[in-house]
């Protein structure tokens, strides 16, 4: 009798765990991602994903960089900033070799060899290599400009141009030459004056196949062709005009 007892709790106590086990089963298949955030109700499947997600609401940066003081939400985008510091370019193009600082830059680079741009603007037909690209020119359109400067008030489309701007104010300068020490408050025009010490010349004319470190000098440049094309036509016109008349 007693045998039989503990036998019969030891079935209830086992279909009672089943049947737990078997609403919760449940409960993770309905959603599958049991962490949500109390703020916009997004989902996860783990404690860190909702974690660095919170970030989002917060503005928390936790990780900075030790050499010019640029925080960031996830150590992972420390660890690719920190690339422009060491020039390090981890990523390379299978085709024709070419190094990139980023992932997103070989992506975009592999897109120039297919000549695939699979983001197109429902507006004008522009077409882009990424989505986030899409939606800046989207902006264009739509005039919204969500960033300013809390100086002088001035808009921008992209925080990244109000980052820039701010500078204007604050002098600050981090992006510094590794050659001679020059520093610059923008990444692109230290590159651009890196190719002082490199000789790097990436602009070349398309009529006489002459090249130039800065664009503005091929700019400059192609005006003389056409003023010289200009110069010739005329010249060309009047001797018509004299033999003409004579």
């Amino acid at each position: 009798q007693m045998s039989l007892g503990k036998f019969s709790l030891c079935r209830d106590l086992s279909d009672s765990k089943r049947v737990e086990k078997a609403s919760v089963s449940e409960s993770q298949d309905q959603s599958g991602k049991p962490y949500s955030c109390s703020t916009c109700g997004k989902v996860f499947t783990y404690m860190s994903g909702l974690t660095t997600h919170t970030r989002d609401h917060t503005g928390e940066k936790p990780y900075s960089c030790s050499t010019c003081g640029k925080t960031f939400p996830f150590k992972s985008k420390l660890t690719a900033h920190l690339r422009c510091h060491t020039g390090e370019k981890p990523y390379s193009c299978g085709t024709c070799g070419k190094v990139f600082t980023y992932n997103s830059g070989l992506t975009a680079h592999t897109r120039d060899h297919d000549g695939e741009k699979p983001y197109s603007c429902s507006t004008c037909g522009k077409t882009f290599l990424f989505k986030s690209q899409l939606a800046t020119h989207m902006k264009l359109h739509t005039g919204e400009k969500p960033y300013s400067c809390s100086t002088c008030g001035k808009t921008f489309i992209l925080k990244s141009q109000l980052t820039t701007h701010v500078r204007v104010h604050t002098g600050e300068k981090p992006y510094s030459c590794s050659t001679c020490g020059k520093e610059f408050s923008q990444w692109m025009n230290m590159k651009r004056h890196m190719r002082c010490h490199t000789g790097e010349k990436p602009y070349s004319c398309s009529t006489c196949g002459k090249r130039f470190s800065q664009k503005s000098g091929l700019k400059v440049h192609t005006n003389s062709h056409r003023s010289h094309s200009y110069a010739k036509a005329v010249e060309s016109v009047g001797k018509k005009i004299v033999t003409a008349l004579s």
